[in-house]
């Protein structure tokens, strides 16, 4: 299986190694959907392809405001937004195209994983790796309405990136 992940970086006032995040990305999904439990439960469950594909944008507060605004009808910045184009699709409306599958896009505030990070004494790479695997999730259709469904989804993440050995530094 192939797995493409296009990546954009529009905030010119940091710097980010996107190969970097790239590569863990494409392991926390691999994590994911080599878990018989997580692929289950996920929109790739009873799906013929053979790749799968989606993009992250990097970006700071004020574009995340923005989307926030117009797409979801919320007045102030996130950390991450994500679009599960996939996922969101009702079942007999999804498109799978030459075997591939578009999961869909993560946006993620750089500025909201800097203050993320001050919040919770991590470094911001960690933070950025958190938010990563959270949107792959999302990505994978699972959502939290809840608190039960959000403290599933932070399990599933916190499993991961300690098993990927992630974020250490």
């Amino acid at each position: 299986m192939q797995i493409n992940i296009f990546s954009e970086n529009i905030y010119n006032s940091i710097e980010l190694d996107e190969k970097k995040y790239i590569d863990i990305a494409r392991e926390i999904l691999k994590y994911y959907i080599s878990k018989p439990d997580i692929y289950e439960l996920s929109c790739l469950n009873n799906q013929d392809y053979d790749t799968l594909s989606f993009d992250i944008l990097y970006c700071d507060n004020v574009k995340t405001h923005q989307i926030n605004k117009e797409y979801r009808s919320k007045d102030y910045p996130a950390d991450i937004i994500t679009f599960a184009i996939f996922a969101d699709t009702d079942e007999n409306s999804r498109f799978i195209f030459d075997g591939e599958i578009n999961l869909g896009e993560i946006i993620i505030s750089l500025d909201g994983v800097r203050e993320e990070a001050q919040k919770a004494g991590k470094t911001n790479e960690q933070e950025l790796i958190f938010l990563i695997s959270h949107g792959i999730l999302h990505l994978l259709g699972f959502d939290h309405q809840t608190m039960n469904d959000y403290e599933f989804v932070v399990n599933l993440q916190n499993e991961a990136i300690k098993s990927l050995k992630l974020g250490k530094n």
